[in-house]
């Protein structure tokens, strides 16, 4: 058996990792690469390894770091089904399609052919096998899997993997993400007994996140500021869990009167859609989102808040005086709507930036957080006179304690091998050292296009 990382390497995104064994070769995620522009040069590279050669591929989530050269992979020649929950292929579906679209308007505006186009995302979509969580299934001669919850987005997975040479039989474990757990919404995050070889992500280790209840005392106090400022609250959101768990922070304090009636924005289509999506599979919803339900609260709407779908109506968000609060995607504030309203408002001293989500090196929101006195916006160059604050709360990302705990519940068999990919170099070097002294077993920083055997 081989196994090859093309993605997620000593970074967060573009998740891609290659097995191969005698019969069968298959990808663990085929994610986008994400940095200063949305369409990041490498995602236009030719992948390391022949597409037409892939037989599946295990989709953990629909965050488009994690599923983004899916499209391009079909382009390329991949026929093989995609397996993943019904919940991710749906989600997935709808953030290709609009992935589709930026990526052309970037891409002619750079002189460049778009790597993909909403055909092949259509394609695409007739890939996907669904299947339930917490089932063992034969998907290959020699490759056996079972999906298990992993608390991050609606729909997410780990996979466990057993893959049988030479009459013996290896199992590996594929964290993809895993959740901030308990989370709003989404039920816990599930664990695994026991595997030989452990893949697993990295993005906050070396980081301890905020608690929940911090998060909403962060959310009121920027609203009311808000109000009391008669500035614009911006909210960067990515449209998959963030902007669910915030509208649901933000739906109890309306409902239980503790901030003020101030118009509410959610300015972004594809959060929007995925909230509809949301609300197809509230089977998956934990406890106390499920007896909101029952009770008859609508998790993600209340009164003061608008959805604004069309161009025309986000444009006049910005006639409208303040205060005011905007949920704009995306996350990191790259693409997406928000860039409209930080190039309207960051030189306003009364307004304010709230990050709520990782911002990965590179991205407009790095440079808002760490301080910059001016950033490029669509070309202009804008003075960041707003403030701009940061919540540790709402991470759909496990911090370190939370990844250690995962991993050191692997003991029957203990791991002989963990790899440590999905985080910044920095986050595998501390979460290598500190679990080497926890759990005795070989860890590994893979590299860019490194192959190990077994």
């Amino acid at each position: 058996m081989k196994i090859s990382f093309h993605g997620a390497c000593r970074e967060v995104t573009g998740s891609c990792t290659l097995v191969e064994t005698k019969k069968t070769k298959f990808l663990v995620d085929c994610g986008m690469f994400q940095g200063e522009d949305f369409v990041s040069s490498r995602n236009f590279d030719e992948f390391d390894f022949k597409a037409s050669e892939i037989d599946f591929v295990l989709l953990t989530h629909a965050h488009i770091d994690h599923c983004g050269r899916l499209p391009k992979l079909f382009k390329d020649g991949f026929r093989g089904k995609i397996y993943c929950t019904a919940a991710t292929r749906d989600l997935t579906v709808l953030m290709l399609t609009d992935s589709a679209k930026i990526i052309s308007s970037e891409a002619l505006s750079h002189g460049m052919e778009p790597f993909y186009s909403e055909d092949d995302v259509f394609f695409v979509s007739k890939l996907f096998k669904e299947l339930p969580y917490n089932e063992e299934i034969v998907i290959a001669g020699d490759v056996k899997i079972k999906l298990g919850n992993s608390g991050h987005v609606l729909g997410s997975s780990f996979f466990e993997v057993w893959i049988k040479e030479n009459k013996k039989e290896k199992k590996l474990v594929f964290s993809g993400d895993l959740g901030n757990s308990p989370a709003r919404i989404i039920r816990d995050l599930d664990f695994v007994a026991g595997a030989d070889l452990v893949f697993i992500e990295s993005t906050y280790a070396g980081q301890e996140h905020e608690s929940r209840e911090e998060g909403i005392k962060q959310i009121r106090k920027a609203v009311i500021e808000c109000i009391k400022n008669k500035g614009t609250l911006m909210i960067p959101i990515f449209a998959l869990e963030k902007v669910q768990e915030i509208l649901y922070e933000l739906n109890s304090l309306v409902e239980n009167k503790k901030i003020p009636y101030v118009p509410m924005f959610l300015d972004s289509p594809l959060a929007i859609k995925a909230t509809e999506i949301y609300k197809n599979y509230e089977y998956l919803y934990d406890k106390e989102s499920t007896e909101l339900i029952v009770s008859g609260d609508d998790l993600f709407d209340f009164p003061g808040l608008e959805f604004t779908l069309s161009s025309q109506q986000s444009k006049t968000i910005n006639n409208l005086r303040p205060p005011k609060v905007v949920l704009a995607g995306g996350g990191m504030c790259m693409g997406g709507r928000i860039q409209y309203h930080l190039k309207f408002n960051l030189d306003d001293p009364n307004s304010h930036v709230l990050l709520v989500a990782y911002q990965v090196k590179g991205s407009l929101g790095r440079k808002l957080m760490t301080g910059h006195k001016t950033v490029v916006i669509d070309n202009a160059t804008v003075p960041v006179r707003a403030k701009v604050s940061t919540i540790n709360s709402y991470s759909a990302h496990a911090d370190h304690g939370a990844l250690l705990s995962w991993l050191k519940r692997i003991k029957n068999p203990k791991p002989q091998h963990v790899f440590v990919v999905h985080g910044e170099e920095e986050s595998n070097v501390k979460f290598r050292d500190d679990a080497s002294k926890k759990i005795k077993t070989n860890f590994i920083i893979p590299e860019y296009g490194q192959a190990y055997e077994f």
